[in-house]
């Protein structure tokens, strides 16, 4: 059996297996078997991917055709679809979205009806049923399928009461990026509702654009435009709104680390902070020590928002997250959510009256490179002989003052290398020759000589 559920459900190239309409058909049918047994409702939502439409319709076919009705809400953050499956007592949800990912890819993810991701227990159990044939009942037993588009401002309603009752923003001037993603119209209603004054970009989403140049994952633009415009701060989501990055006074991008540490500060002085910090093994040391000096302890997750979960849960902790902006406060809500995360943020410059770049300042960042190596056929670097020595030769380098991270992407056919320490000319050249050193390994097995 393939294991078609990666590191945030099933994601690929549309056109190519699995993200196909047969497979998306096939998917709805073994998931209905497993989440709605004897029938129920489940939500759909989706990004502004042109795929999207043609997937929608094969989850809703499937999804009638196994007698579970289902509720269309169009484009909405993934985390709005968590908030909404839980608040319309649906059996489950489903997002259509390949998050920070081009157009060109799409994905399927699954909520529960607490409006958490599934287990991993569950997926097997879905997997395991998508060879059977597609299930059809009965005329008298067939789901029905409605759309609730106007629901979404329920979600907005949401978003705005996590920061405290009685704030508002006005007074603030925000650029708001949402990567012409799923975010691009509650994100700009929530904060001009909240009395600040909005600069939208990356609000014209066409079906191609998605990360185009935007977003989280390219923050250029949005790092030139808030000096530019005398904002007092930007943020940027990514297509699927579930992380974000920020953008201070002087165009500097404050990543997920720095957030965290923003956030983590305030909650500690407050009296707020329940249990540990969790980051991954990506964080940046810096967060690590400056959290020390605060007595604050932080534990590191393997990569993906449900590695940071499961160990927040076993932890008693509430607030987590990864240097990609993907920030969890479960002190708020059940899922990383970008929107909610930049309102926490925003309410600590409120209060404190504080802009971003001096919050932010607390904590210094060790020099960290981040190189990805794309890949033809997925192979483990770490059982590379030629990989090894090269890491082992860069930590001789380090001599104890740094830190190396390498991986094979949950999301992306590449490699991820993570080279940290600091001395910035030693980290630099370090990535540089394990990348090269995985270029090589990964020429080999593309051309079956591993």
């Amino acid at each position: 059996m393939t294991n078609y559920f990666g590191t945030d459900g099933v994601r690929g190239r549309v056109g190519t297996a699995p993200m196909t309409v047969d497979f998306a058909l096939r998917l709805a049918s073994a998931a209905a078997r497993v989440l709605a047994p004897d029938g129920g409702r489940v939500l759909i939502g989706k990004d502004t991917r042109v795929s999207g439409y043609m997937f929608e319709s094969a989850l809703e076919a499937g999804f009638v055709a196994a007698g579970v009705d289902v509720m269309l809400i169009g484009p909405l953050p993934t985390p709005g679809i968590a908030y909404m499956t839980q608040r319309l007592g649906c059996s489950f949800g489903v997002v259509i979205s390949a998050s920070h990912n081009s157009y060109e890819d799409n994905g399927i993810k699954f909520f529960d009806a607490t409006g958490s991701k599934l287990s991993d227990r569950v997926e097997r159990e879905i997997e395991n049923l998508l060879e059977l044939a597609v299930v059809t009942q009965e005329s008298q037993l067939l789901g029905k399928a409605i759309r609730i588009d106007r629901s979404r401002t329920q979600y907005q309603d949401f978003c705005a009461s996590t920061i405290p009752a009685g704030m508002n923003l006005k007074g603030f001037k925000i650029v708001i990026d949402c990567a012409n993603g799923a975010g691009y119209k509650v994100a700009p209603r929530v904060l001009a509702d909240l009395g600040a004054e909005i600069v939208p970009i990356g609000c014209s989403p066409n079906g191609r654009n998605i990360n185009d140049g935007c977003g989280s994952t390219s923050p250029e633009l949005l790092q030139l435009t808030v000096p530019g415009v005398r904002a007092q701060v930007g943020l940027a989501l990514d297509g699927d709104g579930d992380r974000v990055v920020m953008v201070d006074e002087l165009g500097r991008c404050v990543d997920g680390d720095q957030l965290l540490f923003i956030l983590a500060t305030a909650r500690r002085f407050a009296g707020e902070l329940k249990g540990p910090v969790v980051g991954t093994v990506m964080s940046n040391l810096g967060l690590e020590h400056v959290l020390a000096e605060l007595g604050v302890e932080f534990l590191r997750a393997q990569v993906g928002d449900r590695n940071v979960l499961a160990m927040l849960n076993q932890a008693g902790g509430t607030l987590g997250g990864e240097t990609s902006g993907h920030i969890l406060c479960l002190d708020k809500t059940t899922t990383g959510d970008g929107l909610v995360s930049a309102l926490q943020v925003l309410a600590v410059m409120k209060q404190t009256g504080s802009g971003l770049a001096e919050l932010a300042a607390g904590m210094k960042k060790y020099p960290q490179v981040l190189l990805n190596v794309r890949i033809a056929k997925p192979f483990d670097p770490a059982k590379e002989p030629a990989v090894l020595r090269m890491v082992d030769e860069v930590e001789g380098r380090l001599k104890g003052r740094g830190r190396i991270v390498l991986r094979a992407s949950g999301t992306e056919p590449v490699i991820r290398i993570m080279v940290e320490g600091s001395d910035a000319a030693l980290v630099k050249k370090g990535a540089q020759d394990i990348a090269a050193a995985v270029e090589t390994a990964a020429g080999n097995h593309s051309r079956g000589l591993s």
